[in-house]
């Protein structure tokens, strides 16, 4: 699906992200590109400040910060670097997909865990497993004289 950078990007049917909020910078690639590879800038670095985003929710941008992980500095902001393709152009596409998924698994809430407990099944199995294991200790023991 062709990306095309508009005023409006969307993500899903309700949130869309401002084409202004995306920063570009260009750099060399050390992926493939034969003898381009040390003259054109094929790689695309993507910055999105996610904190300051006017058209994210707050609780998609929470998200979105804890998904981010090592991508996102202190200052919130969001880098992806795309250098796989030997193409500006196809770069820049790899990384605007990138941050839509990326975005677009932040808008769900997560479901919250509901605290379950053992089954017999699993408890015995466990406590029959103990029990080999510790019948197996026992048989290295040296004897006891009694």
């Amino acid at each position: 699906m062709p990306y095309h950078f508009g005023t409006m990007i969307p993500i899903t049917d309700r949130i869309a992200i401002a084409e202004s909020e995306i920063e570009e910078s260009y750099q060399r690639a050390s992926g493939p590109g034969g003898q381009n590879v040390n003259t054109l800038s094929s790689a695309v670095r993507l910055r999105f400040d996610v904190r300051n985003s006017p058209t994210l929710p707050e609780a998609v941008k929470e998200r979105l910060e804890r998904l981010g992980g090592r991508r996102i500095n202190r200052d919130g902001v969001l880098m992806i670097l795309a250098q796989c393709h030997r193409t500006q152009e196809a770069n820049r596409r790899d990384a605007l997909e990138r941050l839509i998924a990326l975005i677009r698994d932040a808008v769900p809430p997560p479901i919250p865990r509901r605290p379950t407990r053992p089954t017999l099944g699993s408890r015995t199995r466990r406590l029959d497993g103990k029990a080999q294991r510790a019948e197996v200790k026992a048989m290295r023991r040296s004897p006891t004289s009694e």
